[in-house]
């Protein structure tokens, strides 16, 4: 069922809810990962999709929630913008989130994208939102505030490496939210 929404100029929309993904940062690792299930309304109609990818010969890691072609496009446009600031993500970031914030056809889109590389952990939002979080864990998704908890006990209090961390967090999270699963993927970043 096509609901309206008011910020995208009455243009119909499904509602999707579909993801957690978690990046986290831990001893020089830096891990991302999401579980796989995408949901229309209320069916379940993939279990194992891929919502976290490498970027740029592996030196960068991408998420998404939302729409899936929206962050298709949305990858990219990061992708374009990791080209011309090859070695400055924040940078890139930035630039990447004025254009979706001000283009007339990318601020249309509907996804939400965490993206890492070795030395930064960011939250990028259509808003113009560029967040990089203070405790080195950031989540996503229907899933994501249960993730979220997780990751930050887990990270806290135990010694489990970063990719283990968003492993397991993942996993708390597919048993809780409705929207979300147990087929996870996880890809690393090594020290």
């Amino acid at each position: 069922m096509a609901r309206l929404h008011p910020d995208r100029e009455h243009m119909p929309t499904q509602s999707f809810h579909a993801t957690t993904v978690l990046a986290v940062r831990k001893e020089g690792q830096v891990a991302m990962g999401a579980d796989g299930q995408v949901t229309m309304g209320d069916t379940i109609v993939k279990t194992a999709a891929r919502k976290v990818r490498t970027l740029k010969d592996g030196r960068f890691l991408a998420g998404f929630a939302g729409a899936v072609a929206d962050a298709f496009t949305l990858f990219e446009t990061l992708e374009a913008k990791l080209e011309q600031f090859p070695s400055n993500l924040t940078r890139a970031c930035v630039e990447m989130a004025k254009d979706w914030r001000t283009d007339r056809a990318l601020r249309r889109l509907d996804a939400l994208l965490v993206v890492a590389d070795a030395e930064h952990l960011f939250l990028i939002g259509g808003d113009g939102n560029v967040i990089e979080p203070d405790d080195e864990v950031v989540a996503i998704g229907s899933g994501g505030a249960y993730a979220l908890a997780a990751a930050r006990a887990l990270r806290a209090h135990s010694s489990l490496s970063a990719s283990e961390v968003v492993r397991a967090s993942l996993a708390i999270a597919g048993e809780i939210c409705v929207y979300s699963n147990e087929e996870i993927t996880v890809l690393d970043l090594g020290s």
